[in-house]
C-alpha cells in the first residue's frame, strides 16, 4: 500500500520514517521529493572491454566530481548523482525513486533501473542518470530532482546487502 501525505507525515512524526535534512514542503499528495546534491561520478573515458559481474566496483571506472555550478549532462552521457537528504525506513516500509516528469520532459532520466529501496535501509539515494535527449542539459545542486514513493510491506525485513552504507 502506497502512503500517501498524511500517512507519510504521521510515520515522519512518529519517527518512524527519517528524513534528514526534512523540508515540509516536500511532501506531496502520495510522495516525497528529493534534492539534487553537489557531488556527481563520471566515467572515465577508457577504451578496453569491461567486464562486469555481481562483484565489480564502479568506483574504478568513475571520477568522484563536486560542484557548486550547473552540472552539464552531455546526450548519450550517464552520471551518477545523490540526494542531499537520509532517508532512515523501519523493517515494515519500502520505497520507490522516480524521476519527475518535468525533467523526462526533456531527456533526462532521472533512476534509470533499480528504483526499488529496501525495508530498513538508512542512506542517501544514489541516482543512476542519464541524459536521452539531443541537447546538452544543466542541472544544479538544490535541484528537486526525483521523488520517494513510500510503501508499506507485508512483513518486515531489514536490507543488510552491499550498498547498505551507501556512498557515491
Amino acid at each position: 500500500m502506497i502512503l500517501t501525505k498524511e500517512s507519510i507525515l504521521k510515520e515522519i512524526h512518529n519517527k518512524r520514517i527519517k528524513v534528514e535534512p526534512f523540508v515540509l514542503e516536500n511532501v506531496g499528495p502520495g510522495s516525497l521529493d528529493l534534492t539534487l546534491s553537489n557531488e556527481f561520478r563520471t566515467f572515465k573515458k577508457i577504451h578496453n572491454i569491461v567486464e562486469i559481474s555481481e562483484h565489480s566496483d564502479f568506483t574504478n571506472l568513475t571520477n568522484l566530481e563536486k560542484t557548486d555550478d550547473y552540472f552539464v549532462i552531455m546526450p548519450g552521457e550517464s552520471v551518477f548523482g545523490i540526494t542531499v537528504e537520509r532517508i532512515t525506513l523501519p523493517p515494515d516500509i519500502c520505497g520507490w525513486l522516480e524521476g519527475r516528469s518535468t525533467f523526462a520532459r526533456f531527456g533526462l532520466m532521472v533512476h534509470i533501473t533499480a528504483s526499488y529501496i529496501q525495508p530498513g535501509i538508512d542512506n542517501r539515494q544514489v541516482l543512476e542518470m542519464f541524459n536521452a535527449s539531443q541537447i546538452p542539459l544543466a542541472i544544479k545542486s538544490g535541484l528537486k530532482i526525483c521523488q520517494f514513493i513510500f510503501e508499506r510491506c507485508e512483513g518486515s525485513a531489514v536490507y543488510q546487502g552491499r550498498y547498505k552504507n551507501q556512498q557515491l
